[in-house]
C-alpha cells in the first residue's frame, strides 16, 4: 500500500497549535515586558482548549484503529474533502463496506430522544448530558454523501464515537438515521465483524486515499 495513511488528529492538532501561539502573541504584546508571566499565569481560552481536546481525542481513536489493520481491514486518517476546509476524522474499510468515522471527546451521556411520532413527524435528536448535539448527526451524513459518491454501490455507514463520554455498563449504543453512535471498543468489535463482502480493501483503500488526501 503506497499511499499515506495519515496522522489521526493532525489537522486539528496544527489549528491547536496556532490558535495557542496566536493567544500568546497578543498577551506578550498586551503585557510588553511581562508578557512572559502574563502567558505563565493565563489559562488557555475555551475555543483554543477544546482543539486540543478533539485533537487528542482523535488520536486515541486513531490507535486503537491501527491496532485493528490487517489485509481484511484498512484505515485512513484525517482526510480531507476536496473543494473543501472541512475532513474525515477517520474511514475504515472492511470487506462488507467503509465506515465513515467522527471522533468526539465530549463528557456526558450520549442518548437518543424521540420526539413526535403518531400525530407529529418523528424527530430524533442526539442528546450529550443536556446538550444537543443533533448536529452533529447532520455532519456525518455529509461526510457519508461525499464518500458514497466516490465508491458507487458498495456499502457507506456513518458512525460517531463518543471516546470518553458516559456510557452505561450494559448497553449505550444506538442508531439514529443510519448513524452509529458507540465508543471505541465498541466500535472495534463492529468493525472486526465486517469480515464477510466482495470489498477488495487493499484497491478500495487506495482509491479513497487518493481521492482523500491527508489534511
Amino acid at each position: 500500500m503506497s499511499t499515506d495513511s495519515g496522522v489521526a488528529g493532525s489537522s486539528a492538532r496544527r489549528e491547536y497549535e496556532r490558535r495557542k501561539a496566536k493567544d500568546e502573541e497578543k498577551l506578550r504584546e498586551k503585557w510588553g515586558r511581562f508578557g512572559g508571566l502574563a502567558v505563565a499565569l493565563s489559562d488557555e481560552r475555551q475555543h483554543t482548549k477544546s482543539w486540543n481536546q478533539g485533537a487528542l481525542g482523535e488520536e486515541r481513536l486513531g490507535a486503537r484503529l491501527n491496532a485493528l489493520c490487517s489485509a481484511g481491514l484498512a484505515v485512513l486518517h484525517d482526510r480531507r474533502i476536496p473543494g473543501s476546509k472541512a475532513n474525515i476524522d477517520h474511514i475504515a474499510i472492511t470487506p462488507g463496506g467503509i465506515w465513515v468515522i467522527d471522533a468526539k471527546r465530549y463528557k456526558g451521556r450520549p442518548e437518543l430522544k424521540i420526539e413526535g411520532g403518531i400525530l407529529r413527524p418523528r424527530v430524533e435528536k442526539l442528546l450529550v448530558g443536556r446538550r444537543d448535539c443533533t448536529k452533529l448527526v447532520d455532519g456525518v451524513l455529509k461526510q457519508v454523501d461525499v464518500v458514497r459518491d466516490l465508491v458507487g454501490d458498495v456499502p457507506v455507514t456513518g458512525v460517531l464515537c463518543f471516546v470518553e463520554a458516559d456510557w452505561p455498563l450494559i448497553g449505550g449504543a444506538f442508531s439514529t438515521r443510519g448513524v452509529h453512535v458507540l465508543w471505541p471498543k465498541r466500535l472495534a468489535k463492529v468493525l472486526t465483524e465486517q469480515s464477510a463482502g466482495d470489498v477488495d480493501v487493499a484497491r478500495m483503500r487506495e482509491s479513497i486515499a487518493s481521492r482523500f488526501g491527508p489534511a
